[in-house]
This record gives structure tokens, C-alpha cells and sequence, in this order.
């Protein structure tokens, strides 16, 4: 791997792991929604795949830090969000109050920091 090819320091491993484990498990509960139904397997397994390479960019990009901050208020929110529909389907409960709100409005945030970081100088 180049060093343009290689994830920016302990948080862009951090994204680039979470991108590899948002994506495989996105997968595997697709295949779960699949064969098992729930109302909300489906859900989670969708904002698992679409946020998956978003952490890789990141990782890998890692233009600024505000790239990264976004990047791990994403992945705050987005096991907030998905962790609590998860729970509904498999525990019969939520996480715990307000867990999916307080993820939905990470993850809203989240991306509010990553188009922040367009306005932000890179990186030397």
C-alpha cells in the first residue's frame, strides 16, 4: 500500500475497520431480512450498506480532522440508530430511551461535519 493508499493515523483505522464491519454486516442482515423477517432488520441492514464506504473515504482520505470528527459522529449514530431497531426486532426492546432519535440526529450531524470538512484547509 502507497502512503496515499493508507488509512491517516489511529482514527482512519478506526473508520476503515468500521467501513469493513458496517459492510459485512450490513450483508449479513440483509440475508437475516431475507429469511427471517423483522421490521426493522431490514432497515438496519439498508444505513449499514450505504454508510459502509463513507467510513472507507474517510479513512483513507482523511483530508482534515473535521473529516474524521464527522466521520466518528456518523458511526456513533449510526450504532445508536441501528443498535436500537436491532434490539426491537431480536430483544423485543428498545436500547434504551431515545437511543434511535439521539443516533437519527448523529447521524444528521454527522454528515453536516463531513460537508463541513470541504470548507476546511486539508492537511499539510
Amino acid at each position: 500500500m502507497s502512503t496515499a493508499e493508507q488509512p491517516s493515523g489511529s482514527i482512519g483505522r478506526i473508520l476503515v475497520l468500521a467501513g469493513g464491519l458496517c459492510g459485512a454486516a450490513g450483508v449479513a442482515l440483509s440475508a437475516a431480512a431475507a429469511h427471517l423477517g423483522g421490521a426493522f432488520v431490514g432497515t438496519a441492514a439498508s444505513f449499514l450498506i450505504m454508510h459502509a464506504p463513507v467510513f472507507l473515504a474517510a479513512g483513507l482520505l482523511g483530508a482534515n480532522r473535521t473529516l474524521h470528527i464527522g466521520g466518528l459522529v456518523l458511526l456513533v449514530g449510526l450504532l445508536l440508530f441501528c443498535g436500537d431497531l436491532l434490539a426491537r426486532d431480536f430483544i423485543g426492546s428498545r436500547l434504551f430511551p431515545l437511543s434511535a432519535p439521539i443516533g437519527g440526529t448523529l447521524l444528521i450531524a454527522g454528515w453536516l461535519t463531513i460537508a463541513a470538512s470541504a470548507l476546511v484547509r486539508a492537511r499539510s
